[in-house]
């Protein structure tokens, strides 16, 4: 990663705003989140994807606080959270809930999840419905495996992650699994800078390698199709993670009740390319929600 261009103000006043830290155990292991903004205010829970951790949220998640009180987590194996043998989905689903309960939300709140933070936001949705108002799932794709699981089945980058001798040399190697491009040079430096840790030799990323090794296989269609609250879709208009033929398969499985909402010129990494289009599209779900009664599907 080369020279880098100054970030805009709506930006650096994101990262400025003051946020607290904290760890929940559950399981056995420790599982860390980051909040931002009044506690008393409805709640929104960001979920990341595979590889990534709560700081991804970092230059988002303030921008909701004006009328949510917002945490991001990291999942077990990512971030400053701790590590387990194995990290099936369902486990994942009950670190979302665990925070949730830790966090004390006036009420229901609403998840988003990314990638296969979306997934596991679909099996929360499934197991915990009757807790959430809502989930907004972002480029997750249910009909294949999400992309980062495909790399760490096939790929070398999350497999044998390498250990660099300075945090420069780290940094340098970041890309974004599937690749793709992102004019936000900015952002990927932010995101980059805060993926990495020290270990005996020099550097690597933050995540467990084992998380996509063992990488359980649960059936996402059959918990798409029995989430318990009100679910919208959103993807990449130019995402080869969810295609439209993917979008609307996961429609399909929602009854046709769900938003399906494609963001201009987004690729996968939407929160990366088209952060600004994801957060007006979000905005418009959420107040949406806000004023309107949810139809109840059969199930």
């Amino acid at each position: 990663m080369g020279m880098v261009t100054e970030s805009p103000e709506w930006f650096r006043d994101a990262l400025a705003m003051p946020r607290t830290e904290h760890f929940v155990e559950v399981l056995g292991c420790p599982v860390h989140y980051l909040r931002w903004g009044d506690a008393h205010k409805p709640g929104l829970v960001l979920v990341h994807g595979g590889a990534a951790h709560a700081e991804w949220w970092s230059f988002l998640g303030p921008l909701f606080t004006r009328d949510y009180g917002v945490v991001a987590l990291d999942l077990s194996g990512h971030g400053d959270s701790g590590r387990r043998d194995g990290y099936p989905r369902r486990t994942w689903a009950d670190e979302v809930h665990a925070v949730i309960v830790d966090a004390r939300f006036p009420g229901r709140p609403v998840l988003v999840g990314h990638s296969m933070g979306g997934l596991v936001s679909i099996v929360a949705a499934s197991m915990f419905g009757a807790e959430l108002a809502g989930a907004i799932i972002v480029d997750s794709p249910v009909r294949r495996p999400d992309p980062e699981s495909q790399e760490g089945k096939g790929g070398r980058s999350f497999r044998h992650p390498g250990i660099y001798p300075t945090a420069a040399e780290a940094i340098r190697h970041f890309r974004l699994v599937p690749d793709q491009p992102c004019a936000n040079d900015f952002i990927l430096a932010h995101v980059a800078s805060t993926s990495i840790r020290a270990v005996d030799g020099g550097f690597t990323w933050k995540f467990d390698p084992r998380v996509f090794i063992k990488f359980s296989q649960e059936k996402m269609s059959d918990y798409l199709a029995s989430v318990r609250c009100r679910v919208a879709l959103l993807r990449g208009e130019r995402s080869v993670v969810v295609p439209p033929e993917t979008g609307e398969y996961m429609y399909e499985l929602l009854n046709r009740s769900a938003p399906l909402v494609a963001i201009p010129e987004a690729h996968h990494h939407l929160i990366l390319d088209q952060p600004l289009a994801f957060i007006a599209a979000v905005r418009a779900l959420l107040a949406d929600w806000q004023h309107s009664v949810p139809v109840l599907q059969p199930r």
